[in-house]
């Protein structure tokens, strides 16, 4: 009736152990101290991530294993639990060859653990024996000293259901301390819940290092001993307990009789078998192991693959570069190169036109553009029209007839400046009222200044002008973070300044909150947690280092391009001599006309007054045509060098905390598939 078990089963069996040099003790097998370091790592990465109450579990496992190799390694401890009346003190004696521990009627019999010790081959049972609390007058040696055992501690557990409440919790402590364990059961309380419920179900992954025995069949006639048998095997197999049949590894289930010796030597011969492997301690600690990892499962365990896709950056990256603006900087930039061409390759009386057009909007305070319009192609009074660079749903900033700002308007999308020299970069001017008397109501009306309107910013921010008028304008906002009233622009009051962060930040948060959401999406929960606010410290102060790095672009940008073309000064050398050619033409008319030369004269200057006249504009004409390939590839570098900047910071303040919360978690999830055996 003895389910034989086969020897060397589990890894930390038969070679589990290994002599170390202090002769007595023995270290960890190869594979359970590898899964013993994997949990100690495991634990040092989640202390700053995991509560104490999550991890102390593990913590006493660690705990436990290191004490227990601390001692024998000579020694297997097993003990003998049961209910009160199952015979277990009776099956201790029996086993032990005398009468050890105490049997009588009286319920409960056994009040303190008995042991009784199999000496080996070398000492070290009393470390053990004092770990597990037994008296010292409750230690025993057996009668026989049979060598077969030797190197057996046998403990006999007080009843695990005994009415004393001290009872049971000293049998609950010291089953987490032994190697091995002996169920004695009998025929009346096989199936006692309290003992499937409470024990054998939750400890059904401790199978290996387990003995069920069922006592007392001497009182069942006939057959019946085989059917409780089989009776008591399928309720351990609904408990999920592993049973070692046909050579596989689990609990060992025995009928005997202490009372009549029955099956008492099989018993004996099993637990000979299980000593002699020296394994028992490993297996019980590797146990200890899998329920630690089991019960950290849902802690370390993704639902799903975790990361950033190369997807969720790139749009992340996009969004960063609408906050500040880079479609709207490079249709501004490329404005801008028109702008300089149109003033490098015009005619002199049209390059004189614009500055008289900028000296009277400097004049009147807040005159707007020259009227560049035709060059750049952009529409509106002034030329440069609206940027559509914004978003939908962006509000349109615009600066109405706004101060003595560079009156072509290219720095219009540039001017989204962000708050790294100026708190108020970021202001939103209204109707300048000066620039309404000093331009658009002057006698010289309309003509040549009109009004610039900004239109709509990239990324919702109000594209403002970056001059010291501007500033002059707006003033600087207070740390407090309110706007100055609209009565302190210098002029008069106005349409109320607007703080353009208000529209700006939104659209950083939103993006931090997306790339967190999918950077956390399927990790455990702490570890979802952690990834967010990895997210948000970052975010903390990206809205600022993105003013800085809009206003570092928009610097770059003051100057216009850093290199003019040569044919710039081709054009321009042109255009003089067709103004030459175009003023001698005139002069010899005048003198044809007025009588000092010839009157058949009139006709050798109408050659070159025509051809000065109308080489002039179509010069200008085609140089807006070959101006706009330079110029769109300009204003495309232009935005893809501030699109990087924002991308980089992005990266530094925000993807790569949040890397490296994802890679930690790799790292403690590597070690729990050590630490799991998985």
């Amino acid at each position: 009736m003895v389910q034989p078990r086969s020897p060397g089963v589990d890894g930390g069996s038969g070679g589990g152990y290994r002599w170390v040099a202090d002769g007595g003790r023995r270290a960890a097998g190869g594979g359970l101290r590898g899964r013993l370091d994997a949990l100690r790592e495991l634990i040092a990465l989640s202390r700053t991530r995991l509560d104490g109450r999550t991890l102390e579990g593990a913590g006493r496992v660690l705990e436990t294993a290191d004490e227990r190799y601390r001692l024998s390694g000579e020694h297997t401890v097993v003990a003998i639990a049961g209910a009160t009346g199952s015979g277990k003190s009776s099956l201790f004696n029996a086993l032990a060859g005398a009468n050890r521990s105490q049997v009588g009627p009286r319920r409960p019999t056994t009040a303190e653990p008995v042991a009784c010790v199999w000496p080996g081959s070398r000492p070290g049972a009393e470390g053990l024996l004092h770990r597990l609390g037994v008296p010292a007058h409750r230690r025993h040696t057996p009668a026989d000293g049979s060598s077969e055992l030797h190197g057996l501690i046998l403990i006999d557990l007080p009843d695990h259901d005994s009415s004393a409440t001290e009872h049971r919790a000293q049998v609950d402590r010291m089953l987490e301390l032994v190697d091995a364990v002996i169920w004695v059961v009998d025929p009346e309380k096989y199936a006692d819940a309290v003992l499937h419920e409470r024990y054998l179900r939750p400890l059904a992954g401790y199978a290996e290092v387990m003995f069920v025995v069922l006592n007392q069949v001497d009182r069942l006639p006939g057959d019946a001993a085989d059917q409780v048998v089989d009776d008591l095997r399928r309720l351990l197999d609904e408990d999920g307990l592993a049973l070692g049949e046909h050579g596989e590894p689990g609990a060992a289930v025995l009928a005997l009789s202490a009372a009549t010796g029955r099956g008492v030597g099989e018993l004996r011969e099993a637990l000979g078998q299980f000593v002699a492997e020296r394994g028992a301690a490993d297996r019980r600690l590797a146990a200890d192991v899998d329920a630690a990892a089991e019960r950290l499962r849902s802690v370390y365990v993704a639902q799903s693959q975790v990361g950033l896709t190369e997807q969720a950056r790139a749009e992340f990256d996009d969004r960063l570069a609408e906050a500040v603006g880079a479609v709207a900087t490079g249709r501004a930039a490329e404005r801008d190169w028109l702008r300089y061409a149109e003033r490098a390759c015009g005619s002199p009386w049209a390059r004189m036109r614009g500055r008289r057009g900028s000296r009277w909007g400097a004049g009147g305070a807040g005159a707007g553009a020259t009227g560049v319009g035709a060059f750049t192609g952009a529409g509106g009074p002034t030329g440069t029209g609206r940027t559509d660079g914004g978003r939908a749903g962006a509000p349109r900033a615009r600066t109405g007839r706004s101060g003595a700002g560079r009156g072509d308007g290219g720095r219009t999308a540039a001017g989204q400046t962000c708050g790294g020299r100026n708190e108020a970069g970021r202001i939103e001017a209204g109707r300048n009222e000066v620039g309404r008397a000093g331009a658009g109501m002057t006698g010289a009306g309309r003509a040549g200044v009109g009004r610039a309107g900004s239109g709509r910013s990239g990324g919702g921010r109000a594209a403002l002008w970056r001059n010291g008028a501007r500033r002059g304008v707006v003033g600087r906002q207070g740390m407090s973070g309110h706007l100055p009233p609209a009565g302190a622009a210098a002029g008069g009051g106005g349409e109320p300044a607007v703080d353009g962060r208000a529209a700006a930040r939104p659209v950083v948060e939103q993006a931090v909150r997306t790339v967190a959401a999918e950077a956390s999406h399927g990790l455990p929960a702490p570890w979802a947690q952690a990834v967010r606010e990895a997210a948000d410290r970052g975010a903390y102060g990206l809205p600022e280092a993105l003013d800085r790095v809009a206003a570092d672009a928009e610097e770059s940008l003051r100057g216009g391009p850093a290199v003019k073309p040569r044919w710039w000064t081709v054009a321009a050398s042109l255009q003089g001599l067709l103004s030459v050619l175009q003023v001698v033409g005139l002069l010899w008319l005048l003198g044809a006309v007025t009588g000092v030369g010839e009157g058949a004269a009139w006709l050798s200057g109408l050659l070159p007054a025509v051809v000065g006249s109308v080489g002039g504009p179509t010069l200008a004409w085609m140089c807006r045509v070959v101006a706009r390939g330079p110029a769109r590839r300009y204003g495309q570098d232009a935005e893809r060098r501030l699109r990087s900047a924002a991308a980089g910071c992005g990266r530094a303040r925000v993807l790569e905390p949040v890397a490296a919360e994802l890679l930690r978690y790799r790292e403690v999830r590597e070690q729990y598939a050590v630490a799991s055996g998985a």
